[in-house]
Order: C-alpha cells, then sequence, then structure tokens
C-alpha cells in the first residue's frame, strides 16, 4: 500500500488502485481518507479465478510493503509472466501472417480468411488481455493527472493497434498488428525479468519472516495448548522445549536454558538464560524447558522491526533516483511531443505515406520510455539492502546506503566498540591500613546502586571471592562520568577517576606510584578514598574485541581517519591506543560530551561517522553525517543511528562501508547506461540516421531495445551480489 497517499474524498490509490478509507489520524482536522489496510492468502492458496480478477487491477510498478507485499508481488510477477507466455503464443503466428512475416522472412502461408481479419483475430485478445496492465495502469495515471512508462507504452500499441483496424476496415493489406503484438509480448518479458531480479533481492527478507513458527505452546489454565503465533498476546505464558524457535519476544519466568540467537543477532555462541532474561522471537531454544511471559508480539517484536527496517530502506529513494525521476517525468512528456512531432516532419514536411510516418512515431514513443532511468538505483539500494540484512547490517535507508561510501573519519567509541564492554577486575591495591578484600568490599557498596559497566566488574569479583559488603549505605550520589560517593556503615566513601579525587582535593601520592603503573599498562582505575584519604586502588581491564586491531587496520588502509573516544585516564586511552593502531585519542570526555568531539572533526571538513552502543552515545550518533549503532545496543542508541550492526563485531564497520561503496558504483553505472541509452536511442528511433544511411526501427524493435535496456539494468544490479565475497573475506 502507499500509505502518503492522502485524498479528500472517497475513491482509489491512484498509484495501485486500492480502496481508501476514512483516516483514522486524529491530527488531521480536515475530512480525508487513507489506505484500507489489507491482507493477502499466499498466492499458492488462490483459485485461479480470483488471480485473474487481481490481474485486471494491477497496475505498472505497484509495491506494497509487509507480508502482503510479498504475496502481491508473487501475485503479479506470475500474472505477468503468463500473459508474457500468452502473448508470445500468438505473436508467433501474428508474424507468420503479417507484412512483416511475408515480405521479409519470405513466409507464405495459407490463410481461412483474409490475412488482415486473420491477424485482427489473433491480435485483439493479445492486447485487451496480455496489454490490459499497460491501459489499465495509464487509465489510473491519467486520472491522478500523471505520466509514466505505461503511458508510452499504451499509446504505442494503441497506435499501432488501432490504425491497423483503420487500415483492414479501408481494405488495406498493410497493417501494423504484428508491430502490438511484439511491443506487448517484449515489454511483459523485459518486466517479467526485472520483477525477478528485484524481487529476489527480498530473499533476505523472506528468509527472516521463516525465522518465526507457525505455532506456539501456550499455558492456559494449567494446561499446554498449540496455537498459531499470530493469536499470541501480550502477557500469554509460553513453554519452550529444547530445539523449540522462539515464536515472540518475551522474558523467561521458570527455568534456564542456553538459546542460539545467530540467526538473528548474528552472535554465533548460544547465550545463557535464566528468569528475568529476555528472549528474542527467531532465536532457538537448545537446552533446558523453559516458560516465558510475551512481551512484544506482531509487528512490535525486534525480528519484526528489524524486517520493516530493511523494506523501509529498499522502498526509500537515493538522492541521485529523485533526480532521475524528475528526469523520467520529462522525459515521458518528451517522448510524447517527440513521437507526434517526429509524426508530423515525416508526413507533412518530408511528405512521406503516413504509414511511414507513424512507424518513427511510434518507435519514438516507445524507445523514450524512461523504464531502466526508473530502476537505475532501485534495484541497487534493494540488492544492497538485502546483501546488508544478510550479514546483519541493517541500513535504515537509500541516503544512508549512498553516504556511507563518503565517510572520511570514524569515532569509535571505546567501550563495546573496540572493548568487549566487560571489563574485569585485574588489580587491587591497598593502603597500609587495609587489604586487598577490604578494599573490594568497601568499593563493591558504594558502586552497587550506579549500574555502571566498572561497578559489575567489581560486584562480580566480590562474588567469585566470597566476599560480604555492608548494607548501610546512606547518601549514595552517581558523579557522572566521574564516579560516586556515599556513607557507608558510617564512613565518607569516595570512588572514582584521579580527576574527582583532585576535585575532591585527596591526596593520592602514597598510591601515585602504583597508579601510573596501571595507567600505563591501559587500565582503568577506580581509586578509593575514605574519611577523605586514599585508601586503596582497584583496576580493570575491558577486553579487547578479537577482530578489532585488524578492523583498525582495514579502515586506515582506506585511507579514514580513526579517532578513539573514552572516559577513561589519557594514558589508559593511549596505551589502549597504541595497542589498536589508533593515534588519535579523546580521553577523559564525559558522555554528555562526546557529540563535541563529533562536531570538533566535522569543523575539520570531514565527513564523520560515529559508533556506539550506549544511551550516552545516542546525542554524539545523532551529530555525526551518519551514525553506527553496534551489537545488541540500546534502544535509544539503535533509534538515533542511521546504520544497526547486529553483531558486537567492529569488521562490521568496514563491511558497511565496502558494501555502500560496491552499491554506489552500481548506481553510478546503471544511471550512466540509463541516461546513455535514452539520449542516444531517441534521435534514432525519430528517423535521424534514415536520409543518410536508411537506418530506421520498427516498433517492436525499439520495444525490444527498451526491454533489453531494462533487463541489463535490473541484472548489472544483482551483479552487486558479487559483493558478497569481500564482505566474507574481512
Amino acid at each position: 500500500m502507499h500509505p502518503e497517499v492522502v485524498s479528500d474524498k472517497h475513491g482509489r490509490c491512484p498509484k495501485c488502485g486500492m480502496d481508501l478509507v476514512e483516516a483514522q489520524n486524529q491530527k488531521i482536522k480536515t475530512k480525508s481518507t487513507e489506505h484500507e489496510r489489507h491482507e493477502m492468502k499466499p498466492v499458492s492458496e488462490m483459485s485461479l479465478w480470483k488471480k485473474l480478477k487481481m490481474g485486471l487491477t494491477m497496475t505498472m510498478g505497484m509495491e506494497h510493503g509487509g507480508l502482503a507485499g510479498r504475496e502481491m508481488a508473487k501475485l503479479m510477477e506470475e500474472d505477468i509472466r503468463n500473459k508474457f507466455f500468452f502473448s508470445l503464443l500468438l505473436t508467433i503466428p501474428i508474424i507468420a501472417y503479417s507484412p512483416l512475416g511475408e515480405k521479409i522472412l519470405g513466409i507464405n502461408l495459407p490463410t481461412p480468411i483474409p490475412a488482415p481479419w486473420l491477424l485482427f483475430v489473433l491480435t485483439t485478445p493479445v492486447f485487451l488481455y496480455a496489454g490490459w496492465i499497460f491501459l489499465y495502469s495509464t487509465y489510473k495515471a491519467l486520472l491522478a493527472k500523471t505520466l509514466n512508462m505505461a503511458v508510452l507504452i499504451a499509446v504505442g500499441i494503441t497506435a499501432a493497434y488501432g490504425f491497423s483496424i483503420v487500415l483492414t476496415l479501408l481494405g488495406s493489406a498493410d497493417s501494423y498488428y504484428e508491430a502490438a503484438a511484439m511491443l506487448i509480448t517484449f515489454v511483459l518479458f523485459g518486466h517479467w525479468m526485472e520483477m525477478k531480479s528485484r524481487w529476489g533481492t527480498t530473499d533476505a527478507l523472506q528468509a527472516l519472516f521463516d525465522l518465526v513458527p507457525p505455532q506456539a505452546r501456550r499455558l492456559r489454565n494449567g494446561q499446554e495448548e498449540l496455537i498459531p503465533t499470530s493469536e499470541v498476546k501480550v502477557g500469554d505464558v509460553l513453554i519452550l522445549k529444547p530445539g523449540d524457535k522462539v515464536p515472540v519476544d518475551g522474558e523467561i519466568i521458570e527455568g534456564e536454558t542456553a538459546i542460539d540467537e545467530s540467526l538473528v543477532t548474528g552472535e554465533s555462541i548460544p547465550v545463557a538464560k535464566d528468569v528475568g532474561d529476555k528472549v528474542v522471537g527467531g532465536s532457538i531454544n537448545q537446552s533446558g524447558s523453559v516458560k516465558f511471559k510475551a512481551t512484544k508480539v506482531g509487528e512490535d517484536t525486534a525480528l519484526a522491526q528489524i524486517v520493516k527496517l530493511v523494506e523501509v530502506a529498499q522502498n526509500s529513494k537515493a538522492p541521485g533516483q529523485k533526480i532521475a525521476d524528475r528526469f523520467a517525468q520529462y522525459l515521458v512528456i518528451l517522448a510524447v511531443g517527440g513521437g507526434l512531432l517526429t509524426f508530423l516532419i515525416w508526413f507533412f514536411v518530408m511528405g512521406q505515406p503516413i504509414l511511414f510516418a507513424l512507424t518513427f512515431a511510434i518507435s519514438t514513443v516507445v524507445i523514450a520510455c524512461p523504464d531502466a532511468l526508473g530502476l537505475a538505483t532501485p534495484t541497487a539500494v534493494a540488492v544492497g539492502t538485502g546483501l546488508g540484512a544478510k550479514h546483519n547490517i541493517l541500513i535504515k535507508d537509500a541516503p544512508t546506503l549512498e553516504q556511507v561510501s563518503k565517510i572520511e573519519a570514524i569515532v569509535l567509541d571505546k567501550t563495546g566498540t573496540l572493548t568487549e564492554g566487560k571489563p574485569k577486575i585485574t588489580d587491587v591495591v591497598a593502603g597500609p591500613k587495609y587489604s586487598q578484600d577490604e578494599i573490594l568490599a568497601l568499593i563493591a557498596a558504594a558502586e552497587e546502586k550506579s549500574g555502571h559497566p566498572l561497578s559489575s566488574a567489581v560486584l562480580e569479583e566480590v562474588k567469585r571471592r566470597g566476599l560480604k559488603t555492608s548494607r548501610q549505605v546512606e547518601k549514595f550520589k552517581n558523579i557522572a562520568g566521574h564516579g560516586v560517593e556515599a556513607v557507608v556503615a558510617g564512613k565518607e566513601i569516595l570512588v572514582g577517576t584521579m580527576k574527582l579525587m583532585k576535585d575532591r582535593n585527596v591526596d593520592v601520592s602514597p598510591l601515585a606510584k602504583e597508579t601510573e603503573g596501571l595507567l600505563l599498562e591501559g587500565k582503568t582505575i577506580m581509586i578509593l578514598a575514605v574519611d577523605g584519604k586514599i585508601a586503596g586502588v582497584a583496576a580493570a581491564q575491558d577486553p579487547i574485541k578479537e577482530n578489532a586491531k585488524m578492523a583498525v587496520s582495514l579502515m586506515k588502509d582506506l585511507g579514514l581517519e580513526i579517532a578513539m573516544i573514552t572516559g577513561d585516564n589519557q594514558k589508559t586511552g593511549e596505551a589502549i591506543g597504541k595497542q589498536l593502531g589508533i593515534d588519535r585519542i579523546f580521553a577523559e570526555v564525559l558522555p554528555e560530551d562526546k557529540a563535541k568531539y563529533v562536531k570538533k572533526l566535522q569543523d575539520e571538513k570531514k565527513f564523520v561517522a560515529m559508533v556506539g552502543d550506549g544511551v550516552n552515545d545516542a546525542p554524539a550518533l545523532a551529530q555525526a553525517d551518519i551514525g553506527i549503532a553496534i551489537g545488541a545496543g540500546t534502544d535509544v542508541a539503535i533509534e538515533t543511528a542511521k546504520v544497526v550492526l547486529m553483531k558486537s563485531d567492529p569488521a562490521d564497520i568496514l563491511r558497511a562501508i565496502k558494501l555502500s561503496k560496491a552499491t554506489v558504483r552500481k548506481m553510478k553505472q546503471n544511471l550512466f547506461w540509463a541516461s546513455i541509452y535514452n539520449l542516444l536511442a531517441i534521435p534514432v528511433a525519430a528517423g535521424v540516421l534514415y536520409p543518410s544511411y536508411n537506418i530506421s526501427l520498427r516498433p517492436e524493435v525499439s520495444a525490444l531495445l527498451m526491454s533489453i535496456s531494462s533487463i541489463i539494468v535490473a541484472t548489472n544490479a544483482v551483479l552487486l551480489n558479487r559483493a558478497e565475497k569481500d564482505l566474507i573475506t574481512i
């Protein structure tokens, strides 16, 4: 459907012919109508009569989103294929009995009735059935006061068929029946090939849809029942057994298991799940039996959102295509005007017979169809976004797909992008009056409410050592980007960075040597002060991701400037940067200041991408020219970003850039070919070469050339799949 279409009165959509219904949007104050929602049976379940009825209301270029859209596409492809073979079957004898077959091909067959009348009988079903899609599309376009490719085809076939009828009624042996039939046959063949090419790109989306099981096990009144997944409601308690696919998103309420989320997120290692953990629809339960409560169903599930995101991207238009579309609209007007002018020149100025002049006129109208121009970038975008989805790279729209290729500098947030985001305590340094265990216990008591990744590392270490922490925690305060303070068992506790200690006038010199050594090793330190005096230091290290160094190196090989942004101390940041081969380090950056550093690079006239996975990365992602959310990032980061990398692999940044560059190359190739084709073909069809070289194009040859041009563009876009080899080998 086309939800952007809004009308002030009831009727049908000018783009696809669907009924418009009363608008439900309360923001629209005037009475208006919008698309009716619709569902479709699978094409395989439709009756022949139902298919034929729907075929009568199809128009050229109609597209729909969602599952119904895919079924409509299947039906339309099947309908055009059937019409092509029907047309081809009748076109063969039409050619044989036509003047073309007799005079040029030397075919001389006996006819039961005069040849022109036989051709009329054979061509009429081709015109009315196989050519109906062009005639109906033209009717819809004219109602909407627009001109499109279908109008040009309809003008060509109607002129050839209508003029042939006039000649037949006048008793002439000449006709253009074969031109009308061949024109319909060639264009249907071209459009069928285009659809096969373009809709083949939705295989990745269909594979995602197929991840959802058709049925779910629901627990109701203590009894297990098998119900269609579509009937699951939020709040339903569902059962998962080993080997089951998760039907919807939910939260485990009983049991523990390991879930394989590789088909949804790309992560190959099964994830351990316990009570309170979330499960994602489409993933596979591997070991235990669990019960979970449905939290998101239908279009709200994570999988459905991923599919929707890719669909939106495939149906969006790149900036270059918007220019091409505008040019195509003018080209349609030019084609109709050019065809009329061609006829007038050849008939009135050159004094040629009407049949001769009409040949050039119809050829001009047909060959000028901007179908190839209209396909130039949408096919490349569809293939590119589909290929990205297959490799867990979700690009939100066509402009972004094009712009990713322009990236000159990348700002990488350290935690979660270059590192695992799961720091572990590596060292504990205790002052004279404390033991290591006491240092850890005090830090843990103060950090328990902070929710920072470092606090999780401390709590994990305390648990591992079997330590107990004080429950007498008061006056807790989170000091954003620096640390925490609290009163623990009557003692004033301050935990945080070197800067925080300096701001609070805490003398750190007693442990300065140990602290300096930890920083030079690239470790993150948490200094503990008790009642205003340094008590100890805990150090944590977040493991660098396996592919991080390789990814940085390959990005630098592409000529990209790489910068790392971190809240760590400058020395820690530089030590990690040295390990990764990153020279430009933005250290000791507060969460709210990350966007400023992105802006700093933009002020240097660079096209900047920001990569991050957390809530505090969202402003920087929004500030960047291209925001990239990596891994199982927060909803806020994913919402703000233009590119979503489902896996936590930094090499996917490079894959996204390479995919974008390959797609843009295909866009440029297609636009170049389509433009050159139209610039050269129209004058030839109009007869510019005829006076000097005796070269002319019959309408059916023009139709063939036009179809071949469109097929070349669609096929060239599909060849983008060859880029998959480069994505895999990174």
